[in-house]
């Protein structure tokens, strides 16, 4: 969240320059933050394999990031419609004051709400999405390893998946030099 505290204001400053620079230092920010969050992920999950070298343990690291996910989200999502709707009934209802307006103090926390549910509640889904497709991969690996007795190793199996994201982390970088914006491009 502190990320995106500091990278929003940036976007919305550059955009004043024209939409082709704003949308390129927009993408460019967050490409670079949610890059190395992929990178930390894939690395901590490489990391625990080596260290613990069973899935079983590691299946509960992806328990917990459910688990974190389903606060995050859910949480989030409470905190969030709460100071949505206490912003709007002091705002609106009791002081006729416009919506995101400065002069209501309940905006502060509408907007912290909105930080929280759109930005913390879903990186831990994306985490736990990220991390729980890689070890359920691992798991049916290790699982058909054992069951098959094949004569390719265990360990080969369960890099697979992990060389899988580490190539299309590798894609992402070089598909964002692909990607352009016109001054005049129109959405929609």
């Amino acid at each position: 969240m502190s990320i995106a505290v500091k990278l929003i204001p940036d976007c919305s400053s550059s955009s004043k320059k024209g939409f082709k620079t704003g949308s390129q230092i927009g993408f460019q920010q967050w490409f670079s933050n949610g890059n190395f969050c992929c990178w930390y992920w894939l690395l901590g999950l490489a990391a625990l394999f080596m260290i613990f070298d069973d899935v079983n343990i590691v299946a509960g690291f992806g328990f917990g990031a459910s688990t974190i996910a389903l606060f995050a989200r859910v949480g989030g999502g409470i905190y969030t419609k709460a100071a949505d709707v206490g912003a709007d009934l002091v705002g609106k209802v009791e002081e006729d004051i416009p919506e995101d307006d400065p002069r209501n103090p309940a905006t502060i926390a509408d907007n912290v709400g909105d930080n929280v549910g759109d930005v913390a509640g879903m990186g831990a889904d994306l985490f736990e999405s990220y991390v729980g497709s890689i070890i359920a991969t691992v798991a049916l690996a290790s699982i058909g390893v054992a069951a098959l007795g094949t004569s390719v190793t265990s360990e080969a199996l369960r890099a697979l998946p992990m060389i899988v994201a580490a190539i299309g982390i590798f894609s992402a970088i070089v598909g964002t030099f692909l990607v352009r914006t016109g001054e005049n491009a129109r959405h929609g």
